[in-house]
């Protein structure tokens, strides 16, 4: 439990330390800003890897699976490829939320800063249940493999169908509890009018992202059970996944069309764990097998995405 704690504490640190130092005054974030901090939490999940190892060699978390160190660290640092992947259609999802209502660029980075918030309550409660019922019900493990499966065809004979926040369930519903203004002021979430309170297009646009990584989360946290049922495994892979989303969606926003490929790899990544969840009780993939897997298909999505558009 300590550890815990401790790694809570330690995220909520970094948090603050992101708002309230490195960008407590709104600005916009540069392509160089964006590379540098990607490159940073990338760097620092690929490390945590190392805390892993020992926090598992040395017996300081409950190890429920009777893990090895190594096989606790590539559980992890797979689970962590998978989450970044299923992550790159939230960042073309956000940066469509930010265009329908005028989010300036420079206010930007505080949405997806409480949306982060949100985000790791959220996958917590997710994370907790999913792993409750895969020990309770060993069946599940086959509803979820199928659920995987099921949305990688989905994915890929589907045609995108242009995404329109104005028009979503989420926003329609919003506007019947709270009024809801165009105009904004600075940073501020919600501004008097006259004699009643309205949430501003920054309001609006939190709750429809946070609504968005709910819906992401019904494929992202099926798909890392099926390489591990370790609660704190799967929790900090996932966190870790989601603080890096923020630099790097402003890092990709621009560029994100170029990776159309990178849609055949995460058909090949879920199609891989949602079989993984249906075979687990009858065969087990080496961890080697699932992390080279994961990349090679990651990998090869972009270098395709890469030479298609230099021809």
């Amino acid at each position: 439990m300590a550890v815990w704690g401790f790694f809570l504490l330690g995220i909520f640190f970094f948090l603050a330390l992101d708002l309230g130092v490195f960008n407590k005054k709104a600005h916009i974030i540069s392509v160089r800003e964006a590379s540098i901090w990607t490159g940073i939490w990338v760097t620092m999940s690929i490390l945590f890897s190392v805390v892993i190892y020992w926090l598992y060699g040395n017996g300081r978390i409950d190890n429920v699976d009777s893990l090895t160190p190594m096989e606790a660290s590539l559980k992890y640092i797979t689970g962590y490829l998978i989450e970044l992947s299923l992550s790159v259609d939230n960042i073309f999802i956000i940066a469509v939320i930010f265009g329908s209502f005028h989010i300036p660029q420079k206010y930007q980075h505080r949405v997806l800063f409480w949306g982060i918030l949100g985000a790791i309550v959220f996958r917590a409660l997710m994370i907790f249940f999913g792993v409750a019922l895969i020990k309770k019900f060993s069946f599940m493990t086959y509803l979820f493999g199928a659920f995987l499966i099921f949305t990688a065809i989905r994915m890929l004979v589907s045609k995108q169908k242009a995404f329109n926040p104005k028009r979503s369930f989420v926003y329609r519903n919003l506007r019947k509890v709270i009024p809801i203004t165009s105009h904004m002021q600075g940073q501020k979430f919600f501004i008097k009018l006259r004699h009643i309170t309205a949430a501003t297009p920054l309001f609006v646009a939190l709750v429809i992202i946070e609504f968005s990584d709910i819906l992401f989360a019904l494929d992202s946290v099926p798909a890392i059970l099926a390489i591990t049922s370790d609660p704190f495994l799967v929790f900090s892979s996932n966190i870790f996944a989601i603080l890096g989303l923020r630099s790097m969606y402003f890092f990709l926003a621009h560029m994100i069309n170029r990776f159309h490929h990178l849609k055949y790899s995460l058909v090949a990544i879920l199609s891989f764990v949602g079989i993984k969840l249906i075979l687990a009780h009858h065969y087990t993939f080496p961890e080697w097998f699932s992390l080279g897997f994961i990349a090679a298909s990651l990998l090869v999505g972009i270098l395709a995405s890469i030479r298609d558009k230099g021809e």
